[in-house]
This record gives C-alpha cells, structure tokens and sequence, in this order.
C-alpha cells in the first residue's frame, strides 16, 4: 500500500528574529512550543530572506523565485495571484489547501488569494484587535485578538478535512510585527524584567556608509509614541532615555512573541491529538529577521544578518530524522517551495530559481549545497525609514553589499538616487559585521573573487547589475 502524502502546515510569522528563540539561543526570552518543533525534527541556522521586506518575502515563499522574476520587489507591488506556487501545484495534485492571516500581496481580483480551497485572510497589516478578515464571501470583524484568531480560523478549517486527502495549511500571524500590541494575556509579562542589551547597541556606525548612517529606524531617536505606548520620564535623556526605549520595545514585542508560541503549541497539540504530527511536513518561520537593538536600530530591510536570516524549524518524524546538531547549509526563502514539492513527490516548475534543502534533511548522499546568497533590496529612500536600495552576495565566510542607491521608478520609492557605496564583512573575524573592510588593502583579492561571483549569480538569476557598478576586474578580464 502507498503511503499516503503527508500533510503541510507552514506557520509563517511577521518580523520574528531568531535571536528571539530560546531554540536559537536567545537570552532574553523563552519559546519552548517553537523549540518543539525542533526537538522533534532540525533547527536550520542558515535561512535568509533575499528581500528583507514582508511582501516580496512572501511572493519568494510561494512562487519559489526572486522579485525580479515574481514582480514582488517593494511594498507597493502586489503580485499576481494567477502565476504558479507551491501551493497550485499541491492543488493540482489533489491536495486541499488553506491560508489564514496575514497575505499582504495586494487586494482584489488578480491578487487576492489563489489555488486554496479556502483563504480568511487580513486586509493589508491586518490588526491585532478585532480584526477585519476578508474571504472570498466577503468581510467580516471579528472580536478577539488576532493571533489567536488566525488559530482558531486554521484549526477550524483542518478539522474537517477528510482523512482520505492530504491537506495544506499556511497560517500566517501578523505578529511581532510593528507596533507591538500584545493581549491581556501576556501584557506586561516582561515589564519587571531588565532585557539584556545586544553587544552592537551602541554601534557607531563609524565604518559603514553613508545608506547605514542615513537610516531612521534607530530606537535611541526613532520609535514614536504609538510603538512605546506611553511618553518617556521627562528626567531621562541620552543614554538612559534610550536604554528606557529599548526596554519599552522588547517588552511589548517579546510579550507578542509568547502569544505566537502558546498558538504554536495550540497547533502541535492539535496535530498530536488528531492523530497527524507524524505524517504532517511542520515547518515553523518568519518572513525575515529583525533588529532587536542591534546596531542600535528596530526594524529590517538592510543585509545585515539580523534582518536577514530567517528562523527556520521543520518536523515530519515520519520521514526526517531529529537531529541533535543544527543544519548550517545554508538556505534561503526562494528554496521553501521546491523543498515542499520534493517532500511530497511533486515535480517543481522550470520556472522555480531554488535549490531543494529535502536531501539534506533527510541525510541523503551527495546533496546539493548552495554557496551564496544573492540578495536585493529594491526600495529606495521609502521616506519612513529611508533605506537605500541595494543588493549583493554572502558566503559561508564573507559578505559584499553595494548600496547603489537608485529606486529605479519602482512604487513606495523616491525619485532621488544617491553616490554608489560598498561595505564588506568578514565574518570570521567579524561576526556582528561592525567593521567594513572594503577599503582595507588585505581584502583586494576577495573584492575581486566576491565582486565577480555577484555578476555572475546575477546573470544565472536573470536579474542585472545597476547601470552604476562596472564590470568587475575578473569578469572583464575573462571575457
């Protein structure tokens, strides 16, 4: 008899950073139904997103491709619905299929939700409190709060799904996103507690370029009153007014995260009960990072690797085994859809730019590995935070970032283009990327080696160089 295929729940959060896991060492909070997952499958500590950004990163999720190839590349650009997924490729292969939460791709007939049998989704942002769910019935609010919402709606709809068909289940939480409300439940739960400060707190920034140093997302000046709830102590100024910010921050965006980790557990409990943890693919993420006072900023959108790796925990005992040591290959957001299509025996389109991470889940021999990360950040100057686009590669050991500053006509950027700049890390002796040794005359021969490997896994990808960046030394002297 042929083994039935197995079920998918993907739980898909806004803006949870990793170092926000107890999982992944965090030392500030403790998440033990997410660390369940792991426990129970593998903790992959090399997942990133190619755009730090929530919109692009769930087109790149679902369509298996980059923004230049999905046409998700900012905030402002909806994607199609109609072009192929993971998700209409499960359909066509009989599986029932089902989003609830946050899906922030766009409104209306080409963009709203497409291929699932069911879809309750938020409209934009969504909001933490009595919630405005749309589904293709039409709108209705709903009064409670929204993380356990999102459960209830996704437990809701897998409890009558016949045991004859596999099913797919993405539950999408708007939480811990900006602005960090969280329920009466977990209020205050942090609030007698000193949060550790990250190490780059106080960051100077004094090596980086001019894109970095220009950025409005630093929690000493820029979190509003909306994000802190109530004003600052008026006796409070310079460090200490910054160290209050940062304790208001965490408070409320750690509280959030323990709702998200009770409705995890809800989930598993569920799955447990009902008989299906064992056969179901359970796949724990984020959409990207986020910085938690590190370098001194709140918020995401830069290549760094607090906004960019992505935590990422996955069970299926039946079919992955547990494993004690963490997975380092390293992954990104574009690889999800093809692993999931691998797991299940479904052949991925051409059109999919990933490299399946399911043989190295399942320890199977010669695996094939992927040796950089090519990231873009195309939003320019969005005049909120007032990141310049960019884009560039990481490796095992070093990355390269070329600020080109150029929002290229895209929606949701400015017209103003600003001087070209590069920033390189090693992070072997570098790893919280605090000194930029692109201009360090050591590292000649690996801007050369890392300048060229961009240009060319921009050409592999289809995407193209900005009009500002010559031809790299190596590439120019090959041809």
């Amino acid at each position: 008899m042929t083994q039935r295929r197995p079920n998918i729940v993907l739980i898909l959060t806004d803006d949870h950073a990793s170092h926000a896991i107890s999982a992944y060492g965090s030392v500030v909070n403790k998440t033990p139904h997410i660390d369940a997952i792991a426990e129970r499958g593998q903790r992959i500590d090399n997942c990133f997103c190619t755009n730090a950004l929530c919109t692009p990163s769930r087109a790149s999720i679902l369509t298996g491709t980059y923004g230049h190839v999905n046409g998700v590349t900012t905030l402002a650009t909806p994607m199609d619905a109609a072009q192929e997924t993971f998700v209409s490729h499960l359909r066509a292969e009989g599986y029932r299929t089902a989003i609830v939460g946050k899906w922030h791709l766009g409104e209306g007939p080409d963009h709203n939700p497409q291929n699932f049998d069911y879809w309750a989704v938020l409209r934009d942002q969504g909001e933490y409190f009595n919630p405005l769910i749309i589904t293709e019935d039409g709108e209705q609010v709903i009064e409670g709060y929204a993380t356990d919402i999102i459960t209830d709606l996704a437990l809701a709809w897998a409890r009558e799904q016949p045991d004859d068909q596999p099913w797919c289940l993405l539950i999408h939480h708007k939480a811990p996103h900006r602005s960090w409300e969280p329920d009466e439940a977990h209020a205050g739960m942090y609030a007698d507690q000193q949060i550790a400060v990250p190490d780059t707190f106080t960051d100077d920034h004094a090596t980086r370029s001019n894109a970095a140093r220009r950025a409005v997302m630093r929690v000493s000046e820029d979190l509003n009153l909306r994000d802190l709830k109530q004003l600052p102590p008026a006796h409070l100024h310079g460090e200490e007014l910054a160290l209050w910010k940062y304790q208001r921050y965490m408070e409320d965006y750690l509280a959030c995260v323990a709702s998200v980790d009770d409705n995890v557990g809800r989930v598993t409990q569920w799955l447990r009960d009902s008989g299906n943890l064992d056969d179901t693919l359970l796949m724990y993420t984020s959409d990207q990072g986020f910085f938690l006072g590190d370098h001194g900023w709140f918020d995401k959108r830069f290549m760094y690797d607090e906004s960019i790796r992505m935590p990422l925990l996955i069970s299926y005992p039946a079919r992955i085994p547990v494993r004690t040591e963490p997975l380092t290959q390293m992954v990104t957001n574009v690889d999800f859809a093809q692993t999931i299509l691998e797991c299940v025996g479904i052949e991925a389109s051409p059109r999919m730019q990933g490299v399946s991470f399911w043989p190295q889940l399942t320890d199977e021999p010669d695996a094939p590995t992927r040796d950089a990360v090519y990231y873009r950040y195309w939003e320019n100057d969005d005049g909120q935070h007032r990141v310049l686009a960019h884009y560039g590669v990481r490796t095992t050991r070093y990355k390269l970032i070329y600020f080109y500053g150029d929002g290229l006509g895209l929606p949701g950027t400015s017209g103003r283009s600003f001087a070209p700049e590069w920033e390189l890390y090693d992070m072997q002796t570098d790893p919280d990327e605090l000194t930029n040794v692109y201009f360090d005359p050591a590292y000649n021969d690996v801007v050369d080696e890392l300048t060229a490997q961009l240009w060319r896994l921009q050409a592999e990808l289809g995407d193209k160089p900005h009009h500002t960046q010559a031809v790299p030394t190596l590439i120019a002297e090959s041809a």
